[in-house]
């Protein structure tokens, strides 16, 4: 029932209705055209220059090693980013042993200066410590290989707004798939000297990771453009 004081609902034509339900569709394909860029981006091979996807937000963390990082740490240099914890009995170990053989393909191809970023959706449980035995399971080169924690709704918030990743909590009751207690993406995603997300990568698929080798090499030559042009 209606309160005395609130005029009643206007009924919609059903032209008007078509015209509001297109609306409300073409909003919510503006407002997703980030996140559909970078589905997009992620599984389709590149051809030319890389797309710009986006930048990566200022943040303020902690890394294995006990010392801050911010995205400042990071700027001037090709990193890759993914989203793990130390407690995860799915594909973290997967994404961390993908992570590795790219750790090992860059120190074949001499790509000193791309850095590896693995950032915790676990903080409570992955501190410093935690962090740096993962990181040794991995064979991790602490130089180049970073690993991540923090505040929890600072992680999630620079995953979700800032990288435009899915990640979650669950309730126990729905551990039915043996992936842990929280969700999260298998991206891994490629940033470039400006802080810029250049691509979406699926982290557990051997094709993909190929194509993010290729894309670190695309990086590399226009940063080295970039260089000449500026001498």
């Amino acid at each position: 029932m209606l309160h005395p004081s609130e005029p009643p609902t206007p009924r919609l034509r059903p032209r008007t209705r078509l015209v509001a339900a297109v609306a409300i569709i073409a909003a919510g394909v503006l407002g997703s055209a980030a996140t559909w860029s970078a589905f997009r981006y992620g599984i389709e091979s590149h051809e030319g220059d890389l797309p710009l996807l986006g930048k990566v937000p200022p943040f303020s963390l902690i890394g294995s090693d006990g010392a801050p990082l911010s995205q400042a740490s990071l700027a001037g240099s090709i990193w890759v980013a993914d989203f793990i914890f130390t407690r995860c009995p799915g594909i973290c170990p997967v994404l961390s042993g993908q992570m590795a053989k790219l750790q090992d393909a860059l120190a074949r191809s001499g790509g000193a200066a791309v850095r590896l970023v693995s950032f915790s959706v676990d903080p409570t449980n992955d501190t410093p410590e935690v962090l740096r035995e993962y990181a040794d399971r991995f064979r991790a080169d602490r130089q180049r290989w970073l690993f991540v924690t923090g505040e929890r709704q600072s992680l999630h918030t620079l995953i979700g707004q800032g990288f435009h990743l899915a990640v979650a909590e669950r309730p126990e009751a729905e551990n039915t798939d043996g992936e842990g207690l929280i969700t999260h993406s298998d991206r891994f995603v490629l940033i470039d000297p400006d802080l810029q997300i250049r691509g979406y990568y699926h982290g557990t698929e051997a094709e993909s990771v190929q194509q993010l080798l290729r894309d670190i090499g695309t990086l590399a030559k226009e940063a080295g453009e970039r260089v000449k042009r500026r001498t």
